[in-house]
């Protein structure tokens, strides 16, 4: 994805901010505001900020099972499903 076309000055902001939020709301593409002539923020959507922050979650999910794989802490599938049942199972 390119941002060169979603790059707008801090001044753009200001004067066309209910414009702006309505422009990501509706094309959920998040757009840089710059400061003197560099990138000081990027504003987006709040479904496709939700999105990322859930993502991130999920890989770092990913990325903590890989070091435990790498760490040699495996269980044994018939373990781990005979202790969830055993969790499911008590009052």
């Amino acid at each position: 994805m390119h941002y060169s076309s979603q790059v707008k000055p801090i001044s753009y902001l200001k004067a066309n901010a209910a414009e702006v939020l309505a422009h990501l709301s509706e094309q959920r593409e998040p757009l840089i505001i710059t400061q003197n002539g560099e990138a000081r923020a990027v504003l987006q959507d709040v479904a496709s900020f939700e999105e990322t922050q859930e993502t991130l979650a999920l890989l770092k999910i990913l990325a903590l099972g890989n070091q435990e794989i790498a760490a040699g802490k495996l269980s044994p599938v018939g373990e781990v499903t005979a202790r969830l049942r055993a969790k499911r199972a008590a009052p």
